[in-house]
Formats: structure tokens, C-alpha cells, sequence
């Protein structure tokens, strides 16, 4: 099980630094995230201060972007890092395409599956010196000329991961993508009963098996050095757990456990900006449904347990503050049990 560890920076003065703690560290990966910052120029700078690491966007948003801008800039990326870069993609939500981005928003897992494939075909023209011809529903690709045709990367495309929670969207990575990335408000119940028979219908359809696919996914743990770190460790889970349920596209993790009925109240609670009140209303055992308890030194284990026959890599989602010579012990402790 590969272990990946967040790129978080305030500034990209800040990413090199950061980029060479996770590798000395022992990260398999390091993820850029695309919240406050672009996902992808911290990895351009990351590729040239690191050696070894995997470099992913986890996530990207694909329907902010067109296929073409998005297959030339993780071109770039894969270029520069040596073929590290595990791209991945997510649709965000319609609010936030529409109106944060202004971008369309229609049938997000058909979208999905012609974004990939329209992006693929883009590499294969560039890679394979096919002729760009794609013609589909919501993009079309049809003009590639030399002075915009980078060539051959010597790297070949960059592996492509997406994120999913529903089941049409779990289908298309599996049938067009290279991995699929778990949602961190996911249980494992979910991921046995939904995910897993949602990527075998998709590998279906793609001609596809388990053996070339990867599973990867951000996973909550509580932990702490005391009891009372441990206690801030778990308001702050319930509040992320919390946020998350207030999406109503996230409904179904809930409703496969008989809370479906909290979704609709997290929704309300969250438009009235009572933040704090929504992380009240996760009791017990909806934290340890979603997530796992324990000391620093027993984390690798209960993940394992959980999720070890399941997850190819992972994070640990901790949105609290860590002791960071115990996170590198715990992380050291995964190592040691593969």
C-alpha cells in the first residue's frame, strides 16, 4: 500500500521546501489540490526538487478546463517530473462549475467519459502521430497542426485517476480511466457495496480488469498524543465529515446507512453558515463509520484492516494538527507492514 502526503503551501516560494520533506520523508506521492491554488505549477516546481516521488493533482477540475488544456498541461507536467505525474480528475459540483467558473455544467458522468477520451486522443495525435479527428456530444477535437504539436513525450501520458462517488461516475473510471480516487467521505461499507460493483460494471464496458486499475483515496483517522489532542482531533473530523454530508451529491453514502434524512438538515445548516452546529450532529458512530481511532502507532493497522484488501495507495485525512515526528513514525509503520 503506497502512502501519499498533501503538497499543502500558502505561497509557491514555499513548494520546494515542502516537496523535498515529503520525499526525504518516505511519501510515495505528494497531492496538489485545487482549492485556493492552481493544482498544477506547484508540481512543475516540485518535479524539479524532488527525484523519485509521484507528483498527482488529487484533484483537478476537468470541466473548469477543455480537454486540450488539460492534456497540454499535464504533457508539461509529465515531461518535466519524468513520467511521474498521476493526473487526477474530478467534476467538483454544479454550483461551483457554473458559477464559480463559469463553465456548463450537463450530464457530469457522460461529460466525464468523453473529457478522458477526447483528452486521450489528443496525447495519441501527439504520441502516436494520429490524426486528430474527435467528434463527440460535448467536445470536439479536430485540428492539430505542427507549430501546436509538441511531439512524442518520452514518458508516454500521464496515468489518469478520477474521482468518484456516485455510481455512473465510479462506472466510467473503470471503464476509461486508470484508477479511481475514493471520496474522503466514504465508508467502507460504501466502498465494498457500491464502488467496487460500480468499477466491475465499468471494466465491463472497457474491456478492462481489477489488475491494470488503481484504488486510491483519502482516508480520515482521529489520533492524538492525549486524550484531549484526541478530542480536538475528533471535533475536527466530525465538522470535515460533516461538510461534506451537507453535499447533496454525497447523499447516497448516507442513505446506504439509514441517515439520509441528516443530509437534508447538514444542507440547510450549511447555507445558514452554522459550521460548528453541523459537526454536532455526527455522533459516535457516524465518526467511526467514516473513520478510524487510534494512537499514531496503531493507525497503519486499523487502515489496513479496513481497507488493505481494497486500497492500492492512500491518505491519511487528518484536518487537525499532527505531531510530526509520531506522523513520520506512523508513516514509517506503513512501510514496515507491506
Amino acid at each position: 500500500m503506497k502512502v501519499d502526503g498533501g503538497l499543502l503551501v500558502s505561497s509557491l516560494a514555499d513548494v520546494p521546501a515542502r516537496a523535498r520533506e515529503l520525499e526525504e520523508a518516505g511519501y510515495d506521492g505528494l497531492l496538489s489540490v485545487e482549492t485556493s491554488h492552481d493544482p498544477f505549477l506547484p508540481l512543475a516546481i516540485a518535479a524539479g526538487h524532488t527525484e523519485r516521488i509521484e507528483l498527482g493533482t488529487s484533484i483537478a477540475v476537468a470541466f473548469a478546463r477543455n480537454p486540450m488544456t488539460m492534456a497540454q498541461v499535464a504533457n508539461d507536467v509529465q515531461a518535466a517530473s519524468g513520467g511521474r505525474l498521476l493526473l487526477g480528475l474530478g467534476s467538483q459540483v454544479r454550483a461551483h462549475v457554473e458559477k464559480r467558473f463559469s463553465m456548463p455544467w450537463s450530464h457530469p458522468a457522460a461529460r466525464m467519459r468523453e473529457f478522458i477520451l477526447a483528452m486521450r486522443a489528443v496525447w495519441a495525435a501527439w504520441n502516436d502521430r494520429e490524426k486528430l479527428d474527435f467528434r463527440g456530444e460535448f467536445y470536439r477535437h479536430t485540428l492539430m497542426t505542427p507549430f501546436f504539436d509538441p511531439g512524442p513525450n518520452p514518458h508516454g501520458p500521464p496515468k489518469v485517476l478520477l474521482a468518484a462517488v456516485g455510481e455512473r461516475m465510479t462506472e466510467v473510471a473503470g471503464e476509461v480511466a486508470d484508477g479511481v480516487i475514493l471520496h474522503g467521505f466514504t465508508t467502507e461499507r460504501y466502498v465494498r457495496e457500491v464502488t467496487l460493483p460500480a468499477l466491475e460494471r465499468g471494466f465491463a464496458a472497457g474491456g478492462r480488469s481489477r489488475a491494470s486499475f488503481q484504488i486510491t483515496g483519502p482516508l480520515f483517522v482521529v489520533t492524538g498524543r492525549t486524550d484531549e489532542e484526541t478530542e480536538n482531533a475528533a471535533r475536527a473530523v466530525k465538522q470535515q465529515i460533516a461538510f461534506y454530508g451537507s453535499t447533496p451529491a454525497y447523499r447516497p453514502v448516507l442513505e446506504l446507512h439509514g441517515w439520509g434524512d441528516l443530509s437534508a438538515e447538514l444542507n440547510r445548516l450549511s447555507k445558514e453558515g452554522r459550521w460548528v452546529e453541523m459537526g454536532e450532529l455526527i455522533d459516535e458512530e457516524m465518526l467511526a463509520t467514516f473513520a478510524v481511532s487510534g494512537s499514531y502507532e496503531a493507525i497503519p493497522g486499523l487502515l489496513r484492516r479496513r481497507y488493505g484488501d481494497v486500497v492500492d495507495r492512500l491518505a491519511v485525512y487528518a484536518p487537525y494538527e499532527v505531531d510530526a515526528p509520531r506522523w513520520a513514525a506512523m508513516l514509517a509503520g506503513f512501510h514496515e507492514e507491506s
